[in-house]
């Protein structure tokens, strides 16, 4: 009888010596259960839950957390409680097909509520579920399409060159899971947690979501004349996010809110307060002095940040042209060689989709695409052709932007990326002929399927790096991905016509959207005769490029400018509590068990807290309103709630002991 391992081999995570060959936990030479009726049921039961609440948190604070590690635990959870045995490759199939959840809803919620947010303006702009589930059916479809021939050089050729920090963890998960499940209690716990927090805070509004220096009498004063504000979200999702996010990156994206909110916004006041400046010819009337500091971010700061992400992208592209030109060859040599000898070749863990299927895919898809937009968006073969040209060649070359990111900071700049696909596909509309509502519509659609692409490409890496560490066959995790993204794409049209109805994207209470409603502000100019705001865009684009030289990240850097920063600040807090746990000790294998335990922590309160949310947006939409009216003490007692969950997060976690 084989000995069960329980840990992978001690090179999983360091580069190979020559003649060195990695050996996965499952054998490449048996073949073990994955694909059955309950990994595939349980996979989409998990993709239709979290795609529901993904698209939740991220349209409320515009944060998208990864499935991968909750639905990891809970796989691990059910199979230990049902007694299943061998599991593990069924496991990484459930994870595999749930974790369509968070790449389809990053896609959609980043650029498609926009339409909304137009239609509010525009009645005449028609969003229906029709659109919605195209563009993410369909740029999901090319994400995963793209990726496969990127397979190889990724995770393989690659091997212990970049961390993986998302797949590392999802991966302990597994392979812990298949000692007990322990985690199941703790993620359990945690869950309950996060969830009832959320649910008090968004259904009774027994405290403040939002904490800011307005608060203490000098900083509402400071706020109002001198511009200077910080906020903090106090919900258990976004703290959660932070933990696992990590300091360093958290320390960085805070970095460029602080530049925005103390350098920025107020500088702005101070040298043109008594002016009315209208970069986009927008109708802006307000002088900058009249207005509050997040209106200044809203109408100008934030616009430096997205010229950042932009060229931050293209770096990413510059930088990524050898992966490119190395996964092409490898995917060329594989199309080259004679059927029977590359199935005699290939062991089971390393078998592909065949090339000559994908390419047919690509170009079936790619049709696809172009009757969408012929028939469902612009009505015009020319237009339709550009759109497709558009779709086509971005999303091939961001593919490995996405995959690069995920590959060594476990986030994806998917946002950033569609802001520049964006900004692209309104110029060459505008310069075709498209404009007004009609360019409008068509710009946005070719976001929303370039940013599901990237974003279930980015996703799909994790996977398979999960898969190969722990001897998956890859042909098996790509073929039922499809399966995934169909189910996420549906949940996810679904999902965002009822909140659309329940909460709104415009006006008071509206859910905030922030990714959405950039995309919004950079595109209604620029369709209605006006102009992007270069001048910002050309300053962001210039600090990337400074922060690329002295070789600080600057996608992080861009992001913390555009996103508001009371999303921010809780990252920070979070990834202080994640360093703190994991530094506590001198022994190395302590400080790791107590990390993992707070990741667990962290993936039940964005679990629980996310959930709670769609079960609160349901008791709203069913007319059920509990919601207490703000007071003067609302704000100030969040602390209290607050560091009650920090505490717990930091003790719970400390008391974590290492594997004997």
């Amino acid at each position: 009888m084989e000995n069960k391992k329980t840990q992978l081999p001690e090179n999983a995570h360091r580069e190979l010596k020559p003649g060195e060959e990695y050996q996965p936990l499952l054998s490449p030479q048996k073949n073990y259960p994955e694909v059955t009726p309950w990994s595939v049921t349980l996979g989409l039961i998990m993709t239709i839950i979290f795609s529901a609440a993904a698209a939740y948190l991220g349209l409320k604070v515009g944060q998208v957390f990864e499935a991968a590690i909750p639905i990891a635990i809970i796989a691990v959870g059910l199979s230990s409680a049902l007694g299943r045995k061998n599991a593990l490759g069924e496991n990484v199939m459930v994870q595999s097909i749930g974790s369509c959840s968070g790449a389809i809803v990053a896609g959609a919620i980043f650029t498609l509520p926009a339409l909304f947010i137009l239609q509010d303006k525009y009645p005449e702009l028609t969003v229906n579920f029709t659109k919605v589930f195209l563009s993410s059916l369909l740029g999901g479809i090319l994400g995963i399409l793209f990726l496969i021939p990127f397979r190889k050089y990724f995770v393989k050729e690659q091997h212990g060159k970049y961390p993986f920090p998302e797949a590392t963890a999802t991966t302990q998960v597994l392979v812990s899971g298949e000692g007990g499940g322990k985690g199941a209690k703790t993620l359990l716990i945690s869950g309950l947690i996060g969830g009832l927090y959320d649910f008090i805070v968004s259904t009774f509004g027994l405290w403040g979501e939002t904490l800011t220096t307005k608060v203490i009498p000098w900083g509402a004063t400071v706020a109002e004349k001198a511009k200077v504000l910080l906020k903090v979200n106090t919900g258990a999702a976004v703290l959660g996010l932070g933990y696992i996010v990590g300091l360093k990156y958290a320390f960085i994206i805070c970095c460029g809110s602080f530049l925005v909110w103390l350098v920025i916004i107020p500088l702005m006041n101070l040298i043109w307060g008594g002016q009315v400046i209208d970069l986009m010819n927008s109708g802006i009337t307000e002088t900058i002095g009249s207005m509050s500091a997040d209106q200044i971010f809203k109408e100008y700061a934030r616009h430096i940040g997205i010229g950042g992400i932009a060229t931050a992208g293209i770096v990413g592209i510059v930088k990524s042209f050898g992966v490119i030109k190395s996964a092409v060859g490898l995917a060329a040599n594989e199309f080259k060689r004679k059927k029977s000898d590359a199935e005699a070749e290939v062991i089971r863990t390393q078998k592909d989709i065949s090339m000559k299927i994908i390419v047919i895919g690509i170009v079936v898809t790619l049709i696809a695409v172009f009757g969408f937009f012929m028939f469902g968006v612009v009505d015009n073969i020319w237009h339709a052709v550009v759109g497709l040209l558009i779709v086509g060649i971005i999303a091939f070359l961001f593919t490995t932007v996405a995959a690069n990111a995920i590959a060594i900071v476990g986030s994806n700049p998917v946002s950033g990326m569609t802001l520049m696909t964006l900004i692209l596909a309104s110029l060459i509309m505008v310069a075709v002929g498209l404009n007004g509502t009609a360019g409008m519509t068509a710009a946005l659609i070719i976001g929303g399927v370039v940013c599901t692409a990237l974003s279930v490409a980015g996703a799909f890496i994790t996977d398979l790096k999960i898969g190969y560490w722990i001897g998956s066959t890859p042909k098996k995790q790509e073929t039922w991905k499809f399966l995934g993204t169909l189910v996420a794409a549906a949940t996810v049209g679904g999902v965002m016509l009822v909140l659309n109805k329940t909460y709104g994207f415009t006006g008071e209470g509206a859910l905030v959207a922030p990714q959405a409603n950039a995309m919004a502000a950079v595109i209604e100019p620029m369709m209605n005769g006006g102009s992007a705001p270069w001048l910002l865009y050309g300053i962001g684009a210039v600090l990337a490029l400074v922060l690329t030289f002295f070789k600080v990240p600057a996608l992080p850097f861009a992001l913390g400018m555009f996103i508001p920063i009371d999303l921010n600040m809780p990252m920070l807090i979070g990834g202080a509590v994640s360093w703190f746990v994991g530094s506590r000790s001198k022994d190395k294998e302590l400080n790791e068990a107590r990390t993992e335990k707070g990741t667990l922590i962290a993936s039940g309160f964005i679990a629980g807290g996310a959930l709670m949310g769609v079960v609160s947006a349901i008791l709203r939409f069913a007319k059920v309103d509990a919601y207490m009216e703000p007071s003067p003490w609302t704000e100030p007692v969040a602390i209290i709630p607050y560091a009650a969950i920090i505490i717990y997060m930091i003790y719970a976690a400390l008391k974590a002991k290492k594997e004997n």
